[in-house]
């Protein structure tokens, strides 16, 4: 992982490990990049195409899996392709090589993190039976911190859900485990604040199966310990609100999208390319006034605050800080 810092705040990347993986697929001088990780009209099914070798495909995936670690937009591409480890066919690898590709339009885009408040919030979403073969659901969600992101996941639910309502509330149960988490770390940290976390949601039934707490025909088969969010409502820990979907930041993590609305998502969760396009690649530090460093003592030094939010990210993303 490269560090760069400037008044700006700090930025994290891998630009490196993108090159390197571009260059052992091949296509660092001969392909062109794609406008987007994953066709939003494709739906991969697990016996589509020829077989392909599963040794490869796992080691590849493996490798797009740490690259989430400072390019969260990749979450969901990465997490579908992960649900063919063990039999994997061509429709697949193409996916992988798609995202690769996908990479080399703008390698050296990283996560910026500026020093801010300290409040916590989330965003949750969750998808219209985007599986074809078992039509589960895919939870989504980012959590941030200051206006950082420090935490996110993509992942298929576990069960399958008869409404839509259903798989939103379960993804806003999940983030709520998620924030209570984050609000004690950053408690132990000295950094607590005592204002209820927003949490932000499209789905207006959701929101109400959560704040009201009469059972009825429609929530009495969801399992009870999902309802632990009216309680975290009733403490006022949390505070949930409705978000547009042209707003919400999670929509990212439960499906593919278009080329504008990717980048307006990733500008929002604070996600930059750090490298002029340009200077083929080469970091332009007069225009940016950054300056990378690997000394994580002079960070902490400097954005004491900023530095919490990078491990934050380690943490969530199973990167230890000996990585910096």
């Amino acid at each position: 992982i490269e560090v760069a810092r400037s008044n700006t705040g700090i930025f994290i990347s891998q630009r490196k490990y993108v090159l390197d993986l571009l260059d052992e697929t091949g296509m660092l001088d001969c392909s062109k990049p794609l406008e987007t990780p994953m066709d939003p009209n494709q739906k991969l099914m697990i016996d589509d195409g020829d077989v392909e070798d599963p040794m490869k495909n796992l080691s590849f995936v493996g490798k797009l899996n740490y690259l989430i670690v400072t390019h969260p937009y990749i979450a969901f591409p990465v997490s579908v392709v992960s649900q063919f480890l063990s039999s994997p066919r061509s429709s697949h690898w193409d996916v992988v090589i798609r995202i690769l590709r996908y990479f080399k339009g703008s390698p050296g885009r990283g996560l910026l993190h500026c020093d801010q408040h300290h409040r916590v919030e989330g965003f949750s979403d969750a998808d219209w039976t985007g599986s074809p073969s078992d039509r589960r659901f895919t939870t989504g969600y980012c959590v941030f911190v200051g206006g950082n992101l420090v935490s996110w996941k993509s992942k298929k639910q576990s069960v399958v859900t008869r409404s839509s309502v259903e798989s939103e509330y379960r993804a806003m149960a999940n983030v709520t485990c998620e924030l209570m988490w984050t609000r004690q770390l950053l408690s132990e940290l000295g950094f607590g604040d005592p204002s209820p976390m927003q949490l932000w949601c499209d789905n207006q039934a959701a929101i109400h199966i959560g704040s009201n707490p009469v059972f009825h025909k429609r929530t009495k088969h969801i399992e009870v310990d999902y309802h632990f969010i009216r309680e975290k409502l009733q403490q006022k820990l949390i505070s949930t609100d409705f978000v547009k979907t042209a707003k919400q930041l999670a929509d990212v993590f439960t499906k593919s999208l278009g080329n504008g609305r990717i980048k307006t998502i990733c500008n929002k969760l604070g996600i930059y390319g750090m490298y002029a396009p340009t200077r083929g690649g080469v970091l332009d530090k007069d225009k940016l006034g950054l300056r990378v460093n690997y000394s994580l003592y002079q960070v902490v030094l400097h954005y004491k605050y900023n530095v919490i939010s990078v491990v934050l990210t380690s943490f969530w993303s199973d990167t230890f800080i000996s990585d910096f």
